[in-house]
């Protein structure tokens, strides 16, 4: 089996229809022929992702959908991108920055979070209806935040939002984008470094060197605002589209429901023979995720394909990983969603589609599942 590369325009919430029913683990072929697997069940994925003989580096990994450097394997990670680490040096960066990603410090963010919904919903008030809410709110909303965690000026948003959708595209100039990325960045951080601020970057100076900090830079900027920005306008789509009204508390619902990490992220390598729900990984074979299906898995969820807002198990999704690769950022993603989707429904109760739900463009065979526009519309 090959992992599918698009959804169904009629089933755009759902996992593709070749990935459901199958057995907690199934044999995938990758995309350089690699024969690995794929897991689709809770307790399979948790095992992965949670067992220190799977690893996150990249050159020990192959990739499913499309080849992460055409002509050879991926390179060992540079200093600072620890997101394909395992530890010890995964565990340096992340006790670094743990800290400064506790709930509290994310608390005394939603404020300003707040303030920057509301900015842009006056915005779209001031223009009228209809509104394409990826670019007036989805994506100006995290953009804003993460670079101002970073010390990234705002005016500069435009060439982030174009670098980092083609870092998660396929078949776009994914080296180019990140070489773009590099630059900036390493530049950012010598200014820092000059001209301390009141940022992330600043406050790292000390710790990191600059190739290392730019790194994690580059981690953080395209992790924060990219998956929040698809699931803010996705799930702004999914409840207009069912029908289902906003409630505190829908957030984890949502992040379950759509889970928009696909093409088979997160992944691991197998460092040693390893048995995974009756199925024997052999040492040096990937293990690819299908979040979308497990965390749709009936052996966790009651009726698991129904969007249900008030879902008490909701919170136990894989939407942010599992196990010491746990997402950084997600406490700032959670206050970003819910502040996100109350200050919207808020000011526009009357909010609706402004096309039919087939007329919503979907971001296509995208790493991150989204639209690329959402026409909305509201009474006035």
């Amino acid at each position: 089996m090959r992992l599918p590369r698009h959804r169904d325009p009629a089933c755009p919430f759902s996992p593709p229809a070749e990935l459901r029913g199958l057995p907690a683990m199934s044999r995938l072929e990758f995309a350089d022929g690699h024969l690995g697997w794929l897991a689709t069940t809770m307790a399979a994925a948790k095992v992965v992702l949670g067992d220190p003989r799977f690893s996150a580096r990249q050159e020990l990994k192959h990739v499913p959908v499309r080849s992460a450097r055409p002509g050879g394997p991926a390179a060992p990670a540079p200093p600072g991108f620890f997101a394909t680490m395992d530890p010890p040096g995964h565990t340096r960066y992340r006790r670094l920055l743990t800290g400064r990603f506790t709930v509290r410090r994310m608390r005394e963010l939603e404020p300003r979070v707040e303030r920057i919904a509301a900015e842009h919903l006056d915005a779209m008030a001031a223009a009228g209806p209809p509104a394409d809410l990826v670019s007036a709110y989805a994506l100006p909303i995290p953009s804003l935040v993460i670079c101002e965690l970073l010390g990234v000026p705002y005016d500069d948003r435009g060439f982030f939002q174009d670098r980092t959708a083609r870092i998660v595209l396929p078949d776009r100039d994914t080296a180019g984008a990140i070489a773009d990325l590099s630059a900036y960045l390493g530049e950012l951080v010598r200014r820092r470094r000059a001209e301390p601020g009141d940022d992330l970057i600043s406050d790292l100076t000390g710790d990191l060197t600059d190739e290392e900090l730019a790194n994690v830079a580059m981690i953080l900027l395209v992790a924060g605002h990219e998956t929040t920005a698809n699931m803010l306008a996705l799930g702004t789509f999914a409840l207009l589209e069912r029908g289902v009204a906003y409630e505190e508390g829908a957030v984890e619902e949502l992040l379950r429901w759509l889970s928009v990490l696909q093409l088979g992220a997160p992944s691991r390598a197998a460092l040693e023979d390893v048995e995974v729900a009756g199925a024997l990984v052999r040492k040096g074979e990937t293990v690819a995720m299908s979040l979308s299906v497990v965390n749709r898995d009936p052996d966790e969820f009651d009726d698991p394909d129904a969007l249900l807002p008030g879902r008490p198990e909701a919170r136990r999704h894989l939407a942010f990983g599992h196990g010491v690769h746990q997402c950084l950022g997600q406490q700032l993603a959670r206050i970003e969603l819910r502040a996100g989707y109350r200050a919207l429904f808020d000011r526009f109760p009357g909010l609706r589609l402004a096309v039919s739900a087939a007329e919503v463009p979907l971001k296509e065979g995208a790493a991150v599942h989204g639209v690329e526009r959402l026409p909305v519309t509201w009474p006035t």
